[in-house]
């Protein structure tokens, strides 16, 4: 890797990524020390600005930055890695420094469409004319859906199995909606389930 660290006088701004979810979790600052410490032992190590010093994240907290992959952006001049974090990233106790508590991705995305799509009443959306049927035929539908997944779990038809399990999934969207309730409320219960 040849990162350019002259254009901001020996330092490259360094975005950490958690790399299960995607979700952005903090930026710090490497110079070329931090960087080799950061490759030689598989933690992530900054040159902290305030402290004038290597800054090995978690050092104080046991909260380290496991790395996963890194890479550089194509003008060389900032580093993405791929974390594993242990523990909260922000000095506050927040899994990101950027106050979001969970990465949302493109299932969240989903959901905001269907939500759009009934809720703007899009009269040429699938989505829309099912929703508008009522409770009985999107639970019916996603009965359907769920028993189709079930037979192709049972046939080596890898592809047939995804399609199903992705109508299934859609399916489970829109009757989540019907039911006034979003995947974060489903995520609660798990999360509750598993303490």
């Amino acid at each position: 890797m040849d990162i350019d660290f002259t254009k901001g006088d020996g330092l490259v701004p360094v975005i950490i990524q958690n790399n299960n979810t995607s979700q952005v979790l903090m930026l710090g600052y490497m110079n070329k020390e931090a960087f080799n410490k950061t490759k030689k032992e598989n933690k992530v190590t900054f040159f902290s600005r305030s402290k004038n010093r290597l800054w090995t994240k978690g050092e104080e907290s046991g909260n380290f930055l496991s790395v996963k992959d890194i890479q550089i952006d194509c003008d060389n001049d900032t580093i993405l890695i791929k974390a594993e974090p242990k523990g909260p990233t922000c000095h506050t106790g927040s899994t990101s420094c950027f106050k979001e508590e969970t990465a949302k991705g493109f299932l969240y995305e989903l959901q905001q469409t269907i939500n759009d799509r009934i809720d703007l009443n899009d009269e040429n959306s699938y989505t829309n004319k099912l929703f508008k049927r009522g409770i009985n035929k999107v639970a019916q539908k996603v009965g359907e859906e769920a028993v189709e997944l079930v037979i192709e779990a049972k046939d080596n038809d890898i592809d047939l199995f995804k399609n199903e399990a992705a109508d299934l999934l859609y399916h489970y969207l829109i009757i989540l909606k019907a039911k006034g309730l979003k995947l974060e409320d489903i995520e609660a219960v798990l999360k509750d389930r598993s303490k």
